[in-house]
């Protein structure tokens, strides 16, 4: 492959057809490497549309630097991040800003990949687009492509990482990864790659074979049934802080054990990591829940408290059924 060639016409591709107006892609905005440290963070696991639409401005505005971040309080942190799960990744930024608060976030990938939450990708994103440092990097966009381009059936990331810097375009390296990404969102998806308008057909090696070269990755799919009690008392409604790992610092309905004796008002289903769950909800007495250390909250405060995806799932079925009217 001419690669040169190839590093051209990706470019030329790049500058007609990219999502230049994407915001965390401008240059020229203040504390850079921040604004893009907290989009590919945000991106992880989530849509681009989600995270623009109603994440990424208000979460900047809240905390506009590594300072402000380092000295929030975690439950205003998970409540500007309430609905985009994955709650480890608001609390490594945050854990990341108090290391970095002072003397910024670093932009050599070696020393970036040290801090918390932050991988190989994200580093060599951070060190490329917040400081245009020359650094290729592998995230499943791009190794889609690099699998496809070279025909190459299950490398290894080290694999994927040689040839990512055997292609990388030294001199401009910010627009090189930028099209790279856009390619394989926009282009070389993963179900079904537009191959005829693809920029680079002519270098891909495997674009005719190309479903022999797509690792599909098994998801484990546990079912699960839980029981949670809605209780209700004086306009105030029973919640618990959660202490388990995923959840930590979320707010939930009480689980109770299946009982005929209460009132089911709907079955909903909810999917999180390996787990789909059959969710049963019912309404309760406040006996139901002695044994729990659930707290009640005025049904009118419950946007300023950092809630569960799941707990707002139940809020939203009780408003459905007129049994409750909150501003969520």
């Amino acid at each position: 492959m001419q690669v040169k060639e190839f590093q051209n016409t990706l470019l030329s591709w790049y500058k007609v057809k990219g999502r230049h107006t994407l915001p965390w892609r401008n240059k020229t905005i203040p504390n850079r490497a921040y604004v893009v440290l907290i989009s590919e963070i945000m991106l992880q696991q989530t849509q681009v549309k989600v995270v623009l639409e109603r994440y990424f401005f208000p979460f900047l505005e809240k905390f506009p630097n590594l300072e402000a971040l380092s000295q929030a309080k975690e439950e205003d942190i998970l409540l500007s991040w309430q609905g985009l799960g994955y709650y480890t990744r608001p609390r490594n930024l945050q854990k990341l800003a108090k290391i970095c608060a002072k003397t910024g976030l670093p932009r050599e990938v070696e020393s970036l990949i040290k801090l918390p939450g932050i991988g190989a990708y994200t580093a060599g994103a951070i060190a490329c687009f917040g400081y245009d440092v020359s650094v290729s990097f592998v995230d499943s966009n791009i190794k889609r492509i690099l699998i496809r381009l070279f025909a190459l059936k299950n490398p290894s990331q080290k694999q994927l990482e040689q040839k990512a810097k055997a292609i990388l375009n030294l001199q401009d390296s910010f627009n090189h990864n930028q099209a790279l990404l856009d390619l394989g969102a926009l282009i070389c998806t993963a179900k079904s790659p537009k191959c005829t308008i693809c920029p680079i057909s002519k270098f891909c090696q495997g674009k005719d074979f190309w479903q022999t070269l797509t690792i599909k990755t098994q998801k484990r799919n546990l079912k699960k049934s839980l029981h949670l009690a809605i209780c209700i008392k004086d306009s105030k409604i029973a919640l618990i802080k959660s202490t388990q790992k995923l959840y930590f610092g979320l707010y939930n309905f009480p689980e109770i054990s299946h009982s005929m004796t209460h009132q089911q008002i709907g079955i909903l289903k909810h999917a999180y990591t390996k787990y789909t769950l059959k969710v049963h909800c019912y309404i309760t007495q406040q006996s139901a829940i002695a044994n729990s250390k659930a707290e009640f909250f005025h049904t009118d405060s419950l946007d300023s408290i950092p809630l569960s995806s799941l707990a707002l799932k139940v809020i939203k079925l009780l408003q459905v059924k007129n049994i409750l009217k909150s501003p969520l």
